[in-house]
């Protein structure tokens, strides 16, 4: 079929729960896109953020084509050789103590909030299950961490959403400190929050969080489905603060391009869940886990994480000696990086892709980039060009 074949079927056949950008993608190679007509597109969003290692990678695609040999699926009745050893990696990689596999990153986030309200609830009874969470963040989309979600953007229809959820600003240590009020079992952030436009939270601020938790007995959970993996130039995005979270999660670029999630539990949780508690008929499936223990030994090297580094500095000094006018400011770590505009960010976005390049938006105003960690500079050059020229066309 043609491009437009597709749309037409997608359209007559798919509820629109998204407004697709008009581009299906036939075939590719690392950050390099083709559609059926051949016409080329360079990939500055790893399918958000999930195409880690690009597309079709050799390693991750015959080791997942090796366990599809062996045996497919199983359940969670039963012990999986690839899932222990993925586990196996987390834990040594973060300092944990056991993972609780699923199948998205709404999923582990739905996870971690059971977890810290078993905690709390195993601790200190009932009336103590309060989570705050910050303005701007996105945890999901299932009802429950819509709740948790700090845009109101996400509060409508859905009605009623599960209580128990404040959110407050980020950075702002104080409007966090007046929610404590002997209700609260936990804390959720977002070392960087991508949806909600690529906002870095202050090292001062999340060290006080940290305190707090510890003070309280808070459980401090990191929200990493979009950082974790070496998407910021660390394995997790937490190891950028110094803090030890009790609880983080993770999703897209672990499996590579295939549906996963991971809720990572320290010493302190390791014992919340019990038989029953939890569970899931595909997290944890061998085929997926395959492919992330590639994933997980490609990006666990010092060598590629410094290559993560450079080029996020790369692109951010590239668009920064730009100096157009419409270019407000460059933030984000590694490759998690976002171009705040003066201009409409879902117009641009749809610009560079009919000039080539493919692009994500975040927040209100923000150009947001997640090529995959393996993208080249060939690529990347390629793609900026492509940029410079859409954003050169605004002149204000």
């Amino acid at each position: 079929m043609n491009t437009n074949d597709i749309i037409s079927l997608d359209k007559e056949y798919i509820a629109s729960t998204y407004g697709r950008l008009s581009l299906a993608p036939a075939y590719g190679k690392n950050a390099t896109l083709y559609d059926a007509e051949g016409k080329e597109y360079v990939d500055f969003t790893a399918g958000i953020g999930v195409n880690s290692l690009g597309i079709a990678p050799e390693k991750w695609r015959e080791a997942v084509c090796a366990q599809l040999q062996k045996i497919q699926h199983i359940s969670n009745y039963y012990y999986s050789e690839p899932t222990a050893t993925l586990a196996k990696k987390l834990v040594a990689a973060s300092g944990a103590k056991k993972v609780v596999f699923q199948n998205s990153g709404g999923e582990a986030n739905e996870v971690a909030i059971k977890v810290a309200r078993k905690y709390s609830f195993d601790k200190y009874g009932a009336g103590r299950h309060k989570i705050i969470t910050l303005v701007n963040s996105f945890h999901g989309r299932t009802v429950t961490t819509l709740s948790a979600t700090g845009q109101d953007v996400f509060h409508k229809f859905f009605f009623p959403f599960t209580e128990g959820f404040t959110h407050v600003p980020a950075n702002d240590i104080e409007a966090l400190k007046k929610e404590l009020d002997g209700t609260v079992c936990a804390i959720i952030c977002e070392a960087i929050q991508g949806e909600g436009g690529v906002n870095v939270l202050d090292s001062e601020y999340v060290s006080a969080i940290s305190k707090i938790c510890l003070d309280n007995d808070i459980l401090l959970i990191f929200d990493e489905v979009q950082t974790g993996i070496a998407r910021t130039g660390k394995i997790f995005a937490h190891e950028h603060y110094n803090v030890n979270p009790d609880v983080f999660t993770l999703a897209k670029g672990l499996g590579g391009g295939l549906p996963i999630g991971a809720c990572v539990l320290s010493e302190k949780c390791e014992s919340v869940f019990n038989p029953g508690d939890h569970g899931t008929t595909f997290g944890g499936n061998p085929a997926v886990c395959a492919g992330a223990n590639v994933v997980f030994d490609t990006v666990n090297d010092n060598a590629f994480l410094d290559s993560v580094n450079e080029k996020g500095e790369y692109i951010k000094n590239a668009v920064r000696s730009w100096e157009l006018p419409c270019v407000k400011e460059v933030r984000g770590l590694g490759l998690m990086l976002g171009i705040e505009v003066s201009i409409s960010h879902k117009e641009a976005v749809k610009k560079c892709l009919e000039n080539g390049l493919m692009m994500l938006t975040a927040g209100k105003n923000v150009l947001r980039m997640l090529p995959p960690l393996t993208i080249t500079y060939e690529e990347i050059d390629k793609g900026l060009a492509i940029l410079k020229g859409v954003l050169s066309g605004y002149q204000n």
